[in-house]
């Protein structure tokens, strides 16, 4: 179907989708565009630059460097940094879904006194800033290393288990498990199913779009932590590869050209994970419980 056009003062006619409103929105957002780009375009530029040209005001390299990348990888130590994240990722991610997927079941399916309670204070933590929280935390797994057979400062319970119980991912699928139709669980109990079987033949496979959101916004924000891994490590052994790029920049002093390098050799696993997820993180947001 043709698109309908308007006749202006002169007779001329033109397209409506060029009306005043259309074209402010197509600015504004060209310019919205342009913003976000232009940082990793200079990032990506800069690394394939000389030092001289990364110290100075061009914007594309005269020469192709991609021996910066090498060169980064191998004064930052990347290779055992990034292991480290892989690991501290793996297990934050599995602990998170385990925790938040039977927490969740039992404030969607489960009546036991004080739940409602229990779930809105819960929720309340939400409004608690993070940085307001990190001293507590740190005074907690210094503790429990003191008291328990494993050690948690610079070893791997400190990185992962405080994030195991995420209250987001919590509410998130509380929210899509309370929709689920009472009559899926009468049918089971029927066959002789518990809350288990429930939870992994029925609940689980219906519950693809909130997980995908909790797998990719968990990996995001476990991959790119910083502040929390500086405090509760003090040697390389369980350093992710932020805080690696962090000593980095403090070995390398002024080489923008391989800070700019290790940078983008930093996002390039966030960067893969959103190409192969992106069509199902978008429609699971739309998809996921988050609107009652």
């Amino acid at each position: 179907m043709a698109k309908k056009s308007s006749a202006s003062s002169t007779g001329v006619s033109r397209p409506s989708w060029l009306s005043t409103g259309h074209i402010f929105t197509y600015v504004v957002l060209c310019i919205g565009a342009v913003i976000a780009i232009f940082p990793f375009f200079w990032m990506i530029s800069t690394s394939l630059m000389s030092l001289g040209e990364a110290q100075g005001t061009r914007l594309i390299p005269s020469a192709v460097h991609l021996e910066n990348y090498a060169n980064a990888w191998k004064e930052a130590r990347f290779s055992l940094y990034m292991w480290n994240s892989v690991r501290i990722t793996f297990i934050t991610l599995a602990g998170e879904l385990v925790v938040s997927i039977l927490a969740a079941y039992a404030f969607a399916r489960i009546k036991f006194p004080g739940r409602d309670v229990l779930f809105a204070l819960l929720l309340s933590t939400l409004m608690i800033p993070a940085m307001v929280t990190i001293i507590p935390n740190f005074l907690t797994v210094t503790w429990l290393g003191r008291i328990g057979p494993i050690k948690w400062i610079n070893n791997w319970p400190a990185l992962t288990v405080p994030f195991m119980g995420n209250i987001f991912s919590i509410f998130l699928l509380r929210q899509f498990f309370i929709q689920i139709p009472d009559e899926l669980f009468d049918s089971a109990q029927i066959d002789g199913a518990g809350h288990l079987r429930f939870l992994w033949s029925i609940v689980l496979p219906l519950s693809k779009a909130p997980l995908m959101v909790i797998i990719v916004l968990s990996f995001i924000g476990t991959w790119n932590a910083l502040a929390w891994p500086l405090l509760v490590t003090n040697s390389p052994d369980w350093r992710p590869v932020s805080v690696g790029l962090y000593s980095f920049i403090d070995e390398a002093g002024q080489m923008i050209n391989l800070m700019m390098a290790g940078a983008f050799i930093v996002i390039i696993p966030v960067l893969v994970l959103y190409f192969f997820t992106q069509k199902q993180f978008t429609e699971s947001i739309s998809r996921s419980g988050l609107k009652g």
